[in-house]
């Protein structure tokens, strides 16, 4: 019989837009004991893990509450629930997730109506208004960090355009909630859409959405009840039902509702992780939270820049917790991503597509977003370029960041 070793995993810096360290506070809160799905001790758990989910996302919603899966589940759960058949789905595409939008939206049977700009750009918010009022379409679907471009989309004017053209506005911000300013309410979004493993630093498997009463309303009029469910005389709607079960939320409403309705087990331990990461995001507060991600960002870029990197993408519209590099010409990129790894114990990630073997990704996120991490990746990332040959200038690199953190402790006030 073949024997096993025992689980260890070698111990990382994890700089990469997903996922990245988790801190041990989360990992201990996910060794507490399993307690059944209707206890009302875990319930409770539920319902603080929705109050929180609403200060983070920013919002008054009553529905704000995790689907169990990775990020696509809930990008899924919202897509696969807001669009019927024929349904019009405008999408902005400025990068790798952008077109995750449309794949799903098709499969849904949405009639696709696509804008395209070159990857390392945003597009201007009045393009996206004037399409809106061109197309009419009934829902908008953007992301709003593009984590393979290292871009962000403002959204000025978006979400107002959309309510006068009665279209749902949803936005993957995954990459982005509990690290950059997502302002649901403010900014007229009506589902939004987050995940665990990014600047929340908890796990993968959970995907934290909320959707207003706009989106409610076109939910409820498509919802049913499983059949097994069912009591004698229920009434079952006559449009067609949503295509998945799993994803469909109007069934996941009843489960995160006083009702309870059953639906699926929950995911006990994640549901611990969540609760404690969003615990912690509240406690060291949002705004100061924001403002860590912008400081370390800053050290990082000052260091790149000046051992002689060139940034790729638009810097007047760079996402702060995403930094990509353009890979300098001649130079075997996944052999340095290699050595990082193997020799220094820091990843670092590549990208997609048009974009595969010509940047890396480095990521400040959550829990990975700290001082240590960005002095060593740049030191680590110095060496290993040496190492390879690369012209960049030695030894500047790390006294550029250090300056940076010593001007960002100056402009911090008494």
């Amino acid at each position: 019989m073949k024997l096993y070793k025992e689980l260890s995993p070698s111990l990382r810096t994890i700089m990469t837009p997903g996922p990245v360290e988790v801190d041990p506070r989360v990992l201990r809160a996910m060794s507490y004991p399993i307690l059944g799905q209707f206890d009302p001790e875990f319930t409770e758990l539920m319902n603080e893990t929705m109050e929180m989910l609403r200060e983070v996302f920013q919002t008054n919603n009553q529905w704000a509450f995790p689907v169990d899966g990775t990020s696509r589940s809930g990008i899924e759960a919202v897509l696969v629930s807001v669009i019927e058949p024929g349904d019009k789905v405008l999408v902005p595409i400025y990068g790798r997730f952008g077109h995750l939008l449309v794949e799903i939206s098709e499969r849904c049977g949405a009639e696709v109506v696509m804008l395209e700009r070159d990857w390392g750009t945003v597009f201007e918010p009045q393009e996206i208004v004037d399409a809106i009022r061109r197309e009419k379409p009934n829902i908008v679907a953007m992301v709003h960090g593009e984590t393979s471009t290292g871009c962000i989309q403002p959204f000025d004017g978006i979400g107002a355009a959309c309510r006068e053209a009665d279209a749902l506005l949803v936005v993957d911000a995954v990459a982005t909630i509990g690290g950059v300013p997502v302002m649901t309410d403010a900014w007229q979004l009506d589902a939004v859409i987050g995940g665990t493993q990014k600047c929340l630093s908890v796990p993968s498997g959970m995907s934290p959405i909320t959707y207003n009463e706009r989106v409610e309303a076109k939910v409820l009029r498509r919802k049913t009840i499983e059949r097994g469910l069912r009591e004698q005389g229920a009434e079952v709607s006559g449009r067609k039902p949503v295509a998945s079960n799993y994803f469909d939320l109007g069934m996941l409403q009843d489960y995160w509702s006083p009702k309870r309705l059953n639906h699926h087990t929950e995911a006990t331990s994640m549901l611990y992780a969540l609760r404690e990461g969003l615990r912690l995001v509240l406690q060291e507060g949002l705004e100061e939270r924001f403002k860590r991600h912008k400081r370390h960002e800053a050290a990082l870029v000052a260091g790149l820049e000046t051992m002689g990197l060139k940034l790729y993408g638009d810097p007047d519209c760079k996402l702060p917790v995403v930094t990509c590099i353009l890979i300098p010409e001649g130079l075997d990129g996944e052999a340095v991503r290699s050595m990082l790894l193997n020799t220094f114990g820091i990843e670092i990630a590549s990208s997609f597509g048009p974009l595969k073997g010509q940047i890396w990704r480095i990521g400040t996120m959550g829990f990975s977003c700290n001082q240590k991490n960005v002095l060593h990746v740049l030191g680590a990332l110095e060496a290993v370029l040496l190492w390879h040959g690369a012209d960049v200038n030695a030894g500047k690199a790390l006294q550029a960041a250090l300056r940076q953190y010593a001007h960002a402790e100056e402009k911090q006030p008494c």
